[in-house]
């Protein structure tokens, strides 16, 4: 069976799809749109195939020895690796790995109406693994070509000029480079009641000026750009391949890497492969070519890169030979400097259904924090019986009771008990706030020496008291939209429901306004025990740390690293855009220093 989708598919049709394919994991043969015309995703995108496949011999090697090698070895087809390996492949010979599968096949991930149980499937195959960080906050990483943007909201915004600046990147080149994304994958919303509701509500309590959309980062409130289009469904950074050049470009899936090769004989450890595992669990080295200027290129994202260094030999060196790890390069730093964008939410109850929506409108506040909205995702069948993502009580997220109570065996209590609940307590919407930009600082270490396993995660969510006194502001924001006059007609509850939400909150884990709003402690207890995630964790790999400014590893030969894992601050409101622009960015400037103006790009 195929799943059609896309712009040409009859909204009828899709919906009926969706419904047929809710809480199961689709992995069949489907087709994608591409110039008008359907077609088997295999036919798009020929280059990509089974880790199993790989094959190191080639007889058409030129090295006298019959071993393929590669320009580019790029660890990690995610958000940013699938920009900067489609754009490398212009001019030289790439092989992306990824650990994950395709998105293409995906349901879960191809479809916005699936985004909650995409997060929340904790099966091997998923495009989502989950991790507990030491915190207590339950959170995702992704695995599945595209990365996260197969898993996010969607949500699509650009960095301001300042961060721009300050990240020392050519303004002109950033400019040329988010345009190359968003002609593919971006679209303009078709903006949700709720979604509405929560713009008038920004702009009643002043919360302005109204920029309109744009993708530009803004004070104010605005509508963003979205990667799903009019139907719903989602184009993902894998979409971003069909730019690459075939014939020079290999994608193996189902890729998980082991760990980077080094040549140490010489005065720096000198990369030369990369040691992969398929999904049968065979082992595999892919070759890097002799060629100058060739390159391994880390794009695992904040968990990944910083881990895969660990496991190659890159890091603290303690550390390392805890685990028997030989050291390649002894750096304090990686893997430190971790940081997360705590959020907060507040459920607004209603007396009607709410049509589903992820983020589309946003207000910057001066304030430093980020106030963005979902609806509809607690209420439909399906979340009554099924895990359910960003707005799931079963997962810990959204939650009353404090992140380390939030045990496997309350959240399989409250599964249990959550079909005794009126269901039309589940109906309503969040409004979230995020801190901009957290000074609490956290780390990664290694547990294991399995690349299978997730490291130990810290994140000290608001261990720096401004990142508190930010909370309460943002939750004090948050509270005066939900009382505003736009959402008077959503909010009318009789007070038979209104006790029902108040005598099942804590039981179902659904937030509510603090009752006691003028106490800055009771909102700072709130903050710390309500905190969840909104997956824009960053660092780990900073510059002058782990990286030079041109991101290549400090104290070897053949390295970079390339991802969010080098940010110091997540881009504007929301990191996705930006991470993509900096796959493309990097992969044009890459070129152009190889190649000069014979690059053409």
């Amino acid at each position: 069976m195929a799943v059609v989708g896309g712009a040409a598919a009859p909204p009828l049709i899709l919906k009926l799809l969706l419904s047929l394919l809710l809480c199961f994991n689709y992995s069949s043969p489907t087709l994608i749109q591409a110039a008008g015309k359907w077609e088997p995703w295999e036919d798009r995108y020929p280059f990509i195939r089974e880790a199993s496949s790989f094959s190191s011999s080639s007889s058409s090697s030129n090295n006298g020895n019959n071993i393929k090698t590669y320009d580019y070895i790029i660890v990690g087809g995610g958000t940013a690796g699938c920009p900067l390996a489609a754009t490398l492949s212009q001019k030289f010979s790439v092989l992306l790995l990824e650990r994950g599968g395709v998105p293409f096949a995906n349901a879960n991930v191809s479809f916005m109406q699936n985004f909650h149980i995409a997060l929340a499937d904790t099966s091997p195959s998923s495009a989502s693994q989950y991790f507990l960080s030491t915190d207590g906050v339950f959170n995702s990483r992704a695995r599945v070509l595209g990365g996260g943007t197969c898993i996010n909201a969607g949500f699509y915004t650009r960095a301001g000029p300042s961060y721009i600046k300050k990240a020392g990147w050519d303004s002109k080149l950033v400019n040329e480079s988010y345009p190359w994304i968003e002609k593919q994958i971006v679209h303009k919303p078709n903006l949700a009641p709720w979604q509405r509701a929560v713009r008038d509500s920004l702009l009643e309590i002043g919360i302005s000026p109204f920029n309109g959309f744009t993708y530009d980062h803004i004070y104010g409130t605005k509508v963003g750009g979205t990667i799903f289009d009019r139907f719903g469904r989602r184009h993902t950074a894998a979409e971003l391949l069909a730019s690459a050049n075939p014939k020079k470009l290999d994608v193996l899936v189902h890729a998980t890497v082991q760990k980077i090769d080094f040549d140490t004989s010489g005065k720096k450890p000198r990369a030369v492969g990369v040691i992969f595992k398929d999904e049968n669990g065979n082992q595999h080295k892919a070759f890097l070519s002799k060629r100058k200027g060739s390159e391994i290129i880390v794009s695992s994202g904040a968990i990944g890169s910083p881990h895969i260094l660990m496991l190659s030999g890159i890091g603290p060196k303690a550390e390392l030979e805890k685990l028997n790890i030989p050291v390649v390069l002894d750096n304090k730093f990686v893997g430190q400097g971790m940081s997360d964008n705590p959020l907060n939410t507040i459920f607004v109850p209603t007396n009607r259904h709410v049509e589903q929506s992820l983020i589309q409108t946003v207000g910057i506040t001066k304030e430093g924090v980020y106030i963005e909205a979902s609806s509809g995702f607690g209420q439909s069948g399906d979340s009554i019986r099924c895990n359910h993502g960003v707005a799931s009580a079963e997962i810990g997220q959204l939650s009353t009771i404090p992140p380390k109570q939030r045990t496997f065996e309350a959240i399989e209590a409250y599964r249990r008990s959550k079909k005794n609940i009126p269901h039309e307590l589940f109906r309503g919407g969040f409004i979230l706030e995020k801190i901009a930009t957290p000074l609490s600082r956290g780390n990664i270490s290694l547990v294991t020496t399995n690349a299978d396993d997730n490291p130990s995660i810290t994140f000290n969510y608001f261990s720096h008291p401004r990142d508190l006194k930010r909370c309460v502001d943002g939750i004090r924001i948050v509270e005066k939209i939900a009382k505003s006059k736009h959402f008077t007609n959503y909010t009318q509850c009789d007070k038979e429901t209104l006790d029902k939400l108040l005598n099942m909150s804590v039981q179902a884990n659904v937030n509510l306004i603090p009752k006691h709003t003028n106490n800055t402690q009771s909102l700072e207890q709130f903050c710390k025990d309500t905190v969840i995630t909104i997956w824009h964790y960053h660092g780990g790999c900073h510059v002058g740390k782990v990286i030079a400014p041109d991101y290549r590893v400090l104290g070897v030969h053949r390295l970079r690293v390339i991802d969010g894992s080098t940010f110091e601050e997540s881009p504007g409101t929301n990191p996705q855009a930006t991470v993509m622009m900096m796959g493309r960015y990097m992969g044009v400037k890459i070129l152009r220093e190889r190649l000069g103006r014979a690059a053409g790009l």
